[in-house]
């Protein structure tokens, strides 16, 4: 199916306008909604079953060109569900049925916790881009791990793979973060397909210095030797470190045999917006604490990605992410040398039917270029002269 296939999206020109309205809720209180309603798809009971069939059969497109095996997983399509949606793994088995070729839960903590003072999410859009300052809101590591469970001992089986990403506790001081990365892990270790160390959110005090390699490397190493199953463990990093820092970070992952890399969380820049006030406080955007997601990070983003890819020969997999909305966004995250990528902010923006859009462009992108598959694509323009910019 070619993108210009598609009718009209409904979404963009009928829903999107009344939900950015206001009219039923600040962002926050419609994402709790929406993930209300993706619990209640996610049961077993008939409807719900048929209703996943229905949403399956809309929104999802199956091209054997597009499939990969990573890790020894396959992974149906490239385009997954970045950290942050589904916080507690309550719609773990209704990704697959929109779209998604996988999805990451969390980012879980090992201690429950509200996250930040509201309000805390904001759309910015003139920018197409997210400002949200969450904190790490979540139900906890051991409330993850029985749901997950529970789950598992009923029957169910994820269709695509299902990450879990990990973060440190509000309450854990900074020199007791191994430990505390550690303990989630324990309890979630058998019920995650890759894990991901979530060093780089802005929204925790001193979260980010973690990156340092000084801190860094006995979380890795703690990880590591409680990794008895051998599963998958990556890092997600920030855009906004040198690169010197994106270097040592890398030798890291070398060093304790990391799996793979995400590149990249939001960013605290506020120079690439064009918003100047958040409607919802009056306030300057240079004022307001958090990070930003969403189209202003897309060039960075790849950038951070293409580098990667030159300075580890392609040997280190890497999950592009940021300012995807289009298939050609995906396109040349993939080309710089992403082999997944996921999406957030752009699925909020382009509306449910985003991933089936995205990988239509992909096919078609693969026919006009005569690559037979999306293997084939990974990194091909990585290597084109592109001077690095400063962080």
């Amino acid at each position: 199916m070619n993108p210009s296939d598609f009718p009209p999206d409904l979404y963009q020109s009928l829903l999107r306008p009344l939900l950015f309205s206001g009219r039923f809720g600040d962002p926050e209180q419609l994402h709790h909604r929406a993930i209300h309603l993706l619990e209640w798809l996610d049961r077993e009971q008939p409807t719900q079953q048929g209703l996943r069939n229905v949403l399956s059969q809309t929104c999802c497109l199956s091209d054997p060109g597009l499939q990969q095996r990573l890790w020894n997983l396959h992974f149906p399509n490239p385009i997954g569900l970045a950290a942050g949606f589904d916080k507690d793994g309550v719609a773990s088995g209704v990704w697959s049925a929109l779209g998604f070729g996988f999805a990451e839960l969390g980012t879980v903590t090992r201690h429950p916790q509200p996250g930040n003072p509201q309000p805390r999410l904001f759309r910015l859009p003139q920018d197409r881009a997210i400002l949200n300052r969450m904190g790490f809101n979540n139900q906890g590591a051991a409330a993850l791990a029985e749901r997950l469970r529970t789950k598992h001992d009923r029957g169910f089986s994820s269709t695509i793979p299902l990450g879990i990403n990990l973060g440190k506790s509000k309450i854990t001081p900074l020199e007791e973060a191994a430990d505390d990365y550690a303990a989630s892990f324990r309890l979630l270790q058998d019920l995650g397909d890759y894990f991901v160390v979530n060093v780089s959110s802005p929204n925790t005090p001193g979260l980010r210095s973690l990156q340092a390699t000084e801190q860094l490397e006995p979380i890795l190493a703690a990880l590591q030797a409680e990794n008895q199953s051998q599963k998958p463990l990556l890092i997600k990093i920030a855009p906004d470190l040198e690169w010197e820092a994106i270097e040592s970070v890398l030798a890291l992952a070398q060093r304790h045999h990391l799996a793979g890399i995400i590149a990249t969380n939001t960013t605290i820049r506020r120079d690439l917006l064009q918003t100047e006030r958040l409607t919802a406080t009056g306030n300057l955007i240079t004022e307001e604490a958090g990070g930003i997601s969403g189209a202003p990070i897309r060039d960075r983003s790849t950038e951070i990605i293409r580098f990667i890819y030159r300075q580890t020969q392609g040997d280190l997999p890497i999950i592009g992410v940021g300012g995807v909305f289009t298939a050609a966004d995906a396109w040349e995250k993939i080309t710089a040398g992403a082999t997944l990528v996921q999406i957030y902010t752009g699925w909020i923006y382009e509306g449910p039917w985003m991933v089936k859009r995205v990988l239509a462009g992909l096919s078609e992108k693969l026919r006009i270029e005569g690559i037979p598959t999306l293997q084939d694509a990974i990194g091909i323009s990585a290597h084109s002269p592109t001077p690095l910019t400063p962080a």
